[in-house]
This record gives structure tokens, C-alpha cells and sequence, in this order.
């Protein structure tokens, strides 16, 4: 009887313990269907928020695409310094007809191309910019205050340095508004930010009311990041008082700032006895990651006896060293140590137990740059692998021979692979020899003189032409007349993979790791010869015939060299890393930023960071990549990685240690991956388009013949050595 109860109890038990397993599977599969459509959900939306920017008013008006919170005195990227992007196929340029088609796209196209943006490259040089100083305004303590504690609660700009903001402070000029007057006028190119002292406003769009705004409010901000126009209307309801700053005056102030901190830093550090020797890169790298901290009059900076692993160099005010007496066990002054002066270096050697104490000794208390041995030893390396990589290739590559004596009239078209505001792009074939085809990118010189881009083109070519990888689209030849510029390039007719992630929506991870290693093959190459892409995303990776991607669309690649930065704001928004908003300086780590944005958006179909226009989106770029809900269907390894290469500190970026790139490739995600056979393309692409013949150009988008009027004349000379 007892064993029967047992029996029952154990059974009942049993089926308790199934019930329970096949519930708990049952909330696993609906909680991931629910991702997924909240997934879906913030896809649809922001495409609404999107559509409704460029569908014609009045559907823009209707209620299916009205949306709170639109943010004031926003720009759209179209105007001088801005430069459209997309791919090589379509020409670096958004797919033809793109507003026209958007209402009939909604319901059977989630996705829309992007366009980059540019501001224009920086006039200053380093030496002009260490004398430069801005005019300063007077104000009372009151005026200063309203303006310090506007920039504060403003979601982009109290992401500056409050060093910084204090000479934004200074250098706002004041500007006075008449009642009924026009402050910002929508459709205008700007340039400046203002900040509300006194009145009231009102802001309108398309003729539709948005919000009103008094005192303490700044508007405007994306005009100081680059030249855009204002995407709504702010009319004076009353006599306004304001203080406005304009975009070269905001660079020049961060540029200078990251400068002079950054030489200061570079000449503390070439004091240190322990980092004589090392290579300007790596002292550049180390005077990046030093961090400022303040200790107050008679705080102690370092305990005799305690452990430690920090270094640290003085920046301003004095310590006093003290040791404590073995026989009256009193501190005794052994010596006092100044601005310019060190201590704690045996630290980053590993010994660890502090040998005296450090005080602060300074009624203003005392500034220390510090670094922790962790930090020190991912950045330090006497020999960067990277450089070596290469070093037995040909100095300089260039047109090769086949191609020296090729006209532009041996050509003839056979197709349209893409079309935009800079020209298009055409299949051809070279007369004498037809079992080939080239993609020939026509660029309007009046349109690149317009939008003040002849900088970006001429290192486009100038990279291009030189670059010899699988993992990059080859620049055969260049050619020029009176109205274009014309690069003949390798065609790879797999077509582009932005197109492959719409049709699937997203990729498993196997095929997003293919892809992803192969822009990071594309990465070690540029890399090694300093040199920053700056506009990766799906619609600059070509498919060749073989599946295998190929990097394309070098209109924003520079070559700054190694441990250098470069200052100009460029890139796609969803893309830019965090320096690149913030007017700090970037360099190659801005890559490594994308790359993981890539990931992200190839694994989920979206890109974490996505507003319903660039300052919202910049905005959530600067929250952080922690305050992003990364999908259950991205696996733990893939996680990790994104979120290694999207930190907020460039200097932390994996990739950016001594190790280099190779960090990124013995990431968990890469354990097993074939990197020998993806090298020697034996390694089988996880999706191999159909290409029947050389001009097949049936995965590519259906494009109109060219009916723009022709473009007037450029004979201004910039492009001599195109």
C-alpha cells in the first residue's frame, strides 16, 4: 500500500516536472516571438518617421504619419558639404526615384537606403589652430549661467567637456529677434545654435504647428556638426534675446581643446624615463587613454605599504612624498614633486606595494593624469605587426599596364548598375575585348565643386588606384572631360549585399560571420597603411560572382597615418562612432565602432542605433551601446563582440590594443572560422549569387536612361592630377 502511494507520488511528480519543462519551452518560444515583433514593430516605425520626411506634405500631414517630440531646427543632408552615399553600384547614391516609389514601398519594403553625410574637410591646421582664439563676448554671471545650464540639459551637448563648454559660453555673440520675425526658416541652409535668454517662440513645419519654446532652451544644434538644412520653421511670438554660435567657431573650440590636451599629454609622457624609446604611435596611443583626476589639499594620493597598479603624472598644483619613520613611526617630508613631475611608474612594471606616500600638498588642490597597468599593457608594443604585414608589396601600385594607353572613347556602355545626385554608374566593355565588363562611376565635377567634396574624391582615386586586395574593389583607370569625372572599376555583379539583407531580412550567424570577416580582412589592409574607411554599412559591400564581399565607395577614406587623427565629421548616421559626433578627433577605432554596428544590423536586420532623424539618432549613439536591447537571437559570442567593438572609449575598442586587428579575429565569435581559406577563397561563400555572364546585370535594380540636363562646365583646375 505504502509502496503504491510512492509510486503514485513519484509519477505525479514526474508528469508536475513535464508539465512544468514543456511551459517554461512554451514562455521561451512566445518571449521570442515577442522580440521579434518588438523587433518588427521599431523597424516599421522608424521607417514611418523616415517616409513621413520625404512623402509630399500632405500625406505627411495625415494622421497615419503624424509624430510627437520632432525635434527643432534639425537639417536634411542635401546641401553644399553634404555628400550623398550609398554604393558603388548606384553610384555612392541613393536608388533612382527613391522619394516617388517610397508611399507604394511601405508595405512590401522595411528598408530604405541611407545616405552619408559630410561636413566639409577641416580648413585648420594643428599650428594655426594651437594660436587661433575666438571672440569673446561679454556677459554677466546670470547670462553665462542661463547658457552653461541650457547647453547641460540639452541631450547632445552636455556630452562636451564642461572645459569646452565654458569657452562655448564665452564665444556666443548675442542676437536680437523682433517680434513676428523669422529666426530659423525651414528649407535654409544653417549654420548656427542659438540658446533662448529671453521671449517666446514657435516652431512649425510645413505650415503644421509643433511646439512652443521661452528661455533656457537650445535649438538648432545639428547646424555646428555640419552645413544642413533647417527641417522646420522657428517664428518670434515676442521681442527675443539670444546667443548663437556658428559651426566653424564650435569646431575650432573642439578641435583645439582635443589638440592642446592631447600635445600636452604627448610632452608629459616624453619625460617619463620609462617611456623613452617607444614609438611615436604607441605614445600617442598612451597619452589618448590618460585619464584626469583631482585630489584636494592634503588628500593622499598613495598609501606606503598599500598596493597598486596606477601611474600617475602631475598636471597642475604640487604633492609632498613622506615616508613613515621605522623608529617614531611619524611621516617625514622626503621631497615635493610639481607639475611636469611622476610617480607610481614601477606600477606598470608589476611591482606593486607602494614604497611612500604621496599627498596632495596645494590649497587648490592637485591634477593627476593617470593610467592603470591594465590599460598601459593592452596599448604598449615595440613592434606593430600590422606595418610589417605588407612591407614586401610593390611601394606603389597604379594603373596597370593593360590599362595605360585606354581611352575613354574605347568604351562602350551596355547598362545602368546605378543612379544619383553625383551621376551614375554603367556596365561597360572595353571595344577590344568584350569577355570582360567594368563598372565606370561618372561623377558631375560641378556637383563635387557644389558640395565642396573635391578633397574626398581626389583620396578616393588616390587610395583606390593604389589598393591591391581581394577584399576591395580594384580602380583600373581614371578619366576626365569638361563636365565628368569617370573611374573605371572591377564590376561585381553578385550585386550589393544591402539588397540580399532586405530580401532575407536578417542573416543567421554563420552567414554574418563570413561577411564580417571579410570586411575585416579589408580592415587589416587599409589599417596597415593608416588608413580610415569611415562609412562602412551593407550598402558599400559588393558580391562578387563568388559570393565573397568587396569594400567599395572610398569617397570618405583618408589616409592619417598611424597614432594620427583626422577631424572632419563624415559617415552614415546610424554608423558614426561616438569622437565623430562628439568633434574629438578618430581615427582607425571609428572602424572598429562600425564594425559592430555592421554585425548588429546583418545579425537583426536593423542598426542598434536608429532615430527619426540624425540628431536623435546621434543622441542614442551617445547613451551607449549598455543601453541598447540586443535581441535574444543574437548568441552570447556575437554579443560580446558587438559590444567590445561599439565602447564608448575608443582607446577600449577591441582591435585597438597592442594586439591590433588580430584581436578581433581570436574573438570566441572566430573560434573555428577558416580564416587560411577565406584568404585563399577556398572557403565556400554562404550565399553564391547567379551571374551568367559578364554583363549580367540581373541583380541590380532596373534604372531609366540618363534624361538630366547635362551639367554646366567645370574648368577650375581642381582635378588636375585626377
Amino acid at each position: 500500500m505504502v509502496m503504491g502511494t510512492l509510486r503514485d507520488l513519484q509519477l505525479a511528480l514526474q508528469e508536475k516536472i513535464e508539465e512544468l519543462r514543456q511551459r517554461d519551452e512554451l514562455i521561451d518560444e512566445l518571449e521570442t516571438e515577442l522580440d521579434e515583433k518588438e523587433s518588427l514593430i521599431q523597424r516599421l516605425q522608424r521607417e514611418l518617421d523616415k517616409y513621413r520626411s520625404v512623402l509630399p506634405s500632405a500625406a505627411a500631414n495625415s494622421p497615419l504619419f503624424h509624430r510627437k517630440g520632432l525635434h527643432v531646427g534639425l537639417g536634411v543632408p542635401n546641401n553644399p558639404g553634404l555628400r550623398p552615399q550609398a554604393s558603388l553600384a548606384n553610384g555612392g547614391l541613393p536608388r533612382a526615384g527613391a522619394c516617388s516609389d517610397l508611399a507604394g514601398s511601405i508595405l512590401r519594403e522595411e528598408r530604405t537606403k541611407r545616405v552619408a553625410i559630410s561636413a566639409e574637410p577641416t580648413t585648420f591646421n594643428s599650428q594655426h589652430l594651437m594660436s587661433y582664439r575666438s571672440q569673446v563676448y561679454l556677459k554677466t554671471y546670470a547670462q553665462k549661467e542661463l547658457i552653461k545650464q541650457a547647453i547641460l540639459d540639452n541631450d547632445f551637448m552636455k556630452n562636451l567637456d564642461i572645459g569646452q563648454i565654458r569657452e562655448i559660453v564665452d564665444c556666443m555673440h548675442p542676437v536680437e529677434n523682433p517680434k513676428d520675425s523669422i529666426i530659423i526658416k525651414e528649407g535654409d541652409v544653417g549654420s548656427l545654435v542659438y540658446v533662448m535668454e529671453e521671449g517666446k517662440v514657435e516652431v512649425t513645419k510645413e505650415g503644421q504647428w509643433l511646439t512652443l519654446m521661452g528661455p533656457g532652451k537650445v535649438f538648432g544644434e545639428l547646424a555646428i556638426l555640419y552645413n544642413c538644412t533647417r527641417t522646420a520653421t522657428v517664428k518670434a511670438l515676442t521681442n527675443c534675446r539670444l546667443w548663437a554660435i556658428d559651426r566653424q567657431c564650435f569646431q575650432s573650440i573642439m578641435m583645439r581643446t582635443g589638440l592642446l590636451r592631447h600635445t600636452e599629454h604627448m610632452d608629459f609622457l616624453r619625460s617619463v624615463p620609462t617611456f623613452k624609446g617607444l614609438p611615436e604611435e604607441t605614445l600617442s596611443k598612451i597619452a589618448d587613454v590618460l585619464e584626469e583626476a583631482h585630489y584636494n589639499n592634503g588628500e593622499y594620493i598613495i598609501r606606503q605599504g598599500a598596493r597598486g597598479d596606477t601611474f600617475y603624472i602631475i598636471a597642475k598644483g604640487k604633492v609632498k612624498v613622506t615616508k613613515r619613520n621605522s623608529k617614531t613611526h611619524e611621516e617625514q617630508v622626503i621631497r615635493l614633486l610639481q607639475k611636469g613631475d611622476f610617480f607610481g611608474e614601477r606600477a606598470l612594471q608589476g611591482e606593486d606595494v607602494r614604497t611612500a606616500n604621496i599627498v596632495s600638498a596645494d590649497t587648490n588642490g592637485v591634477d593627476c593624469l593617470v593610467i592603470d597597468r591594465e590599460s598601459y599593457l593592452q596599448l604598449i608594443s615595440t613592434l606593430d605587426n600590422l606595418k610589417q604585414i605588407y612591407e614586401d608589396e610593390e611601394d606603389k601600385a597604379g594603373v596597370d599596364s593593360e590599362f595605360a594607353k585606354l581611352k575613354l572613347s574605347d568604351l562602350t556602355m551596355i547598362a545602368t548598375l546605378g543612379v544619383g545626385g553625383f551621376g551614375r554608374v554603367e556596365l561597360v566593355q572595353v571595344n577590344s575585348d568584350t569577355s570582360k565588363a567594368y563598372a565606370l562611376k561618372i561623377l558631375k565635377k560641378h556637383h563635387i565643386v557644389e558640395t565642396r567634396q573635391q578633397e574626398h574624391i581626389m583620396n578616393e582615386k588616390k587610395i583606390m588606384i593604389e589598393a591591391r586586395s581581394d577584399f576591395i574593389v580594384r580602380l583600373y583607370k581614371t578619366f576626365k572631360d569638361r563636365k565628368f569625372l569617370y573611374m573605371m572599376l572591377e564590376a561585381c555583379l553578385g550585386g550589393e549585399l544591402w539588397t540580399v539583407l532586405r530580401d532575407k531580412q536578417s542573416f543567421d550567424d554563420n552567414t554574418t560571420r563570413f561577411y564580417t570577416a571579410c570586411v575585416v580582412e579589408a580592415f587589416v589592409y587599409l589599417h596597415s597603411r593608416g588608413i580610415v574607411y569611415r562609412d562602412l554599412k551593407p550598402e558599400n559591400l559588393l558580391l562578387d560572382s563568388s559570393g565573397y564581399i568587396k569594400l567599395v565607395d572610398f569617397g570618405f577614406a583618408k589616409k592619417v597615418g598611424h597614432g594620427r587623427k583626422t577631424w572632419t565629421f563624415c559617415g552614415t548616421p546610424e554608423y558614426v562612432a561616438p569622437e565623430i559626433i562628439l568633434n574629438k578627433g578618430h581615427d582607425i577605432s571609428a572602424d572598429y565602432w562600425s564594425l559592430g554596428i555592421l554585425m548588429f544590423e546583418l545579425l537583426t536586420g536593423s542598426p542598434p542605433f536608429a532615430g527619426p532623424d540624425p540628431m536623435k539618432t546621434y543622441n542614442l549613439i551617445l547613451k551607449g551601446i549598455d543601453a541598447v536591447d540586443i535581441p535574444r537571437k543574437v548568441n552570447k559570442n556575437a554579443s560580446s563582440l558587438i559590444k567590445k567593438l561599439c565602447r564608448d572609449n575608443p582607446m577600449e575598442r577591441l582591435g585597438y590594443g597592442k594586439g591590433g586587428i588580430r584581436e578581433i579575429q581570436k574573438h570566441m565569435w572566430f573560434d573555428s572560422f577558416n580564416w587560411d581559406g577565406l584568404r585563399n577563397r577556398t572557403l565556400k561563400a554562404p550565399i553564391v549569387p547567379s551571374v551568367k555572364s559578364p554583363t549580367d546585370t540581373s541583380n541590380f535594380d532596373d534604372y531609366p536612361e540618363d534624361e538630366d540636363i547635362p551639367p554646366p562646365d567645370d574648368l577650375s583646375g581642381w582635378d588636375k592630377d585626377f
